[in-house]
């Protein structure tokens, strides 16, 4: 079993007690007591604050962790190990001191006579690296094991980068016992999440937002909902979502609501692979080397959609002709010997999302003056689909050289960005990352240049209703919002994940009760 332990932090005995209840309320399976966030840590507070907390019957792990390893507080050595004794003898199940402090032979010899004396608690000796990862985590596991054989080793540092959480997944793979191992940070956030399937001893989460306790942690909520904690096991297949960023992306919420409607052992993670093509493949050829993780498929965002597409031109079974043809991919299935399949689900769904909101079909687009504006992985898919159907299209972007290139691939005109000056369409598509939250007051293109028998499709998303559709409304414009794209595209994709066809009434409702509330 891995536990989902809860940190919690108070300044006093009340403001502990306070926060007991809302996390056995939310589902925590263990509390741990961050003793050295109290206002003036003794042990009379230490035993009154334990045995509260055994009260609520779930096991307790007590630490009073160093300045140096991310505690709070100056207290030095010597009184920390009393507070960690104070709560030995209170009750505690299990005490979590840093192995570079019980190396010293006086905290040493203290902690084990405590827990000699109360054998049903169990000692956890931790390291944390809050700036990098370990330079040899297997090498400081090995020396915990033998320095303690019968201590569980807790092993936690930063990630800088999506790829070192590998390293933790491998410890996990390989331990003989029970051991804590993860990553923090924003970008080793999935680890925390991935523990259990992994079977770390135990992960933590937040009570809330505002209450973690140590960079990257996940309120439990988002835990017990969003990635479905309850559901994963040793055999959880792994799907995600590939970009940078991608914290604003609503495909976790989208993809876990369609597994647990199909009953489907799987979660679906957001994977913060930074903006480089060396990491992206660094990234890929981990996931490959691992056959025993279970990764399955990944949907592919800004700015990878190209690196996907080299990716699987060289090192994949299959690539999709229309992807071939567009230059980019948005969604990569993994399947069997670790062959990776590649396709394209933005050209139908931002043609399905353009037609169906005008109230036309595809044929109708035909001789329409089309502007998109920008020359990524989403504009490239919207000017071959806009091609294919016989409208008339200028691209706009801003560099020159890779606005010319995708006009010339797909035989349309292209035109600076300055020259909006001069536009005259039928239809303008808003292709570029301008407006998405929070640069919310942005727009690509000026109000005046609206009118009322026109047609503006923005393909962002977050927030709903950009500036840019905004002023195309105000101007008598039909607008064509993102989320219709994005929620057609997101139900090809689930199809190629699992071979399950969608249900549409639970996505739209995931994506608009999301949107709406942010």
């Amino acid at each position: 079993m891995t536990y989902l332990a809860v940190s919690i932090c108070g300044q006093d005995i009340s403001d502990f007690e306070a926060r007991f209840q809302p996390a056995l309320t939310a589902g925590a399976e263990m509390l741990e007591l961050r003793l050295d966030c109290l206002a003036e840590p003794n042990t009379e507070a230490v035993t009154k604050i334990t045995s509260a907390a055994r009260r609520f019957q779930l096991p307790l792990i007590a630490t009073c962790r160093d300045g140096a390893q991310g505690g709070q507080g100056n207290w030095n050595l010597k009184h920390r190990t009393q507070i960690l004794v104070a709560a030995i003898e209170a009750g505690a199940d299990f005490v979590d001191c840093e192995f570079s402090n019980f190396t010293h032979p006086a905290t040493r010899q203290i902690l084990l006579d405590a827990l000699h004396r109360n054998p049903r608690c169990r000692l956890i000796l931790s390291a944390h690296d809050f700036d990098k990862p370990f330079d040899d985590i297997e090498l400081l596991y090995e020396s915990i094991i033998s320095f303690c054989p019968q201590a569980i080793p807790k092993l936690v540092y930063t990630a800088r980068h999506i790829n070192d959480c590998f390293a933790a997944f491998d410890l996990l793979h390989n331990k003989e016992q029970d051991a804590i191992v993860f990553s923090m940070g924003a970008m080793g956030q999935v680890s925390r999440i991935l523990a259990k399937k992994l079977g770390s001893f135990l992960t933590f989460a937040a009570l809330d937002e505002q209450q973690a306790s140590a960079p990257g942690q996940v309120p439990i909520a988002q835990m017990k909902g969003l990635y479905r904690w309850d559901t994963i096991n040793a055999e959880t297949e792994i799907f995600g979502i590939l970009g940078d960023p991608v914290g604003h992306s609503l495909s976790p919420a989208i993809h876990n609501a369609g597994f647990a409607k199909d009953a489907i052992n799987a979660i679906y993670l957001p994977f913060w692979v930074q903006n480089d093509k060396a990491g992206f493949d660094g990234f890929m050829e981990h996931v490959l080397g691992r056959p025993w993780m279970g990764f399955r498929g990944f949907s592919v965002t800004i700015p990878h959609k190209t690196d996907a597409l080299n990716f699987a031109g060289t090192k994949g079974d299959y690539v999709e002709p229309l992807a071939a043809t567009i230059g980019a991919v948005n969604t990569l299935k993994v399947g069997f010997n670790s062959l990776v399949s590649a396709f394209n689900t933005d050209y139908a769904g931002a043609m399905d999302a353009l037609t169906h909101t005008l109230g036309i079909d595809r044929h109708q687009l035909h001789r329409r003056k089309v502007a998109v504006i920008g020359a990524g992985g989403a504009a490239r898919a919207v000017v071959a689909g806009l091609v294919d159907a016989g409208a008339e299209v200028t691209v706009y972007n801003r560099t020159h050289a890779k606005g010319q290139t995708l006009a010339d691939e797909f035989r349309c005109r292209y035109a600076r960005l300055d020259s909006l000056d001069e536009l005259q369409a039928d239809i303008v598509v808003n292709c570029t990352s301008i407006g998405m939250s929070p640069h919310v007051d942005a727009t690509p293109l000026s109000a005046k240049f609206f009118t009322s028998d026109m047609a503006a499709f923005d393909t962002i998303y977050t927030p709903l209703k950009t500036r840019f559709l905004h002023e195309a409304a105000a101007a008598g414009a039909k607008c064509v919002n993102g989320a219709e794209m994005f929620i057609r595209q997101a139900m090809a994709q689930y199809r190629i994940f699992t071979g399950h066809k969608p249900d549409e009434k639970t996505i739209r409702k995931v994506v608009f009760d999301k949107l709406e509330a942010r």
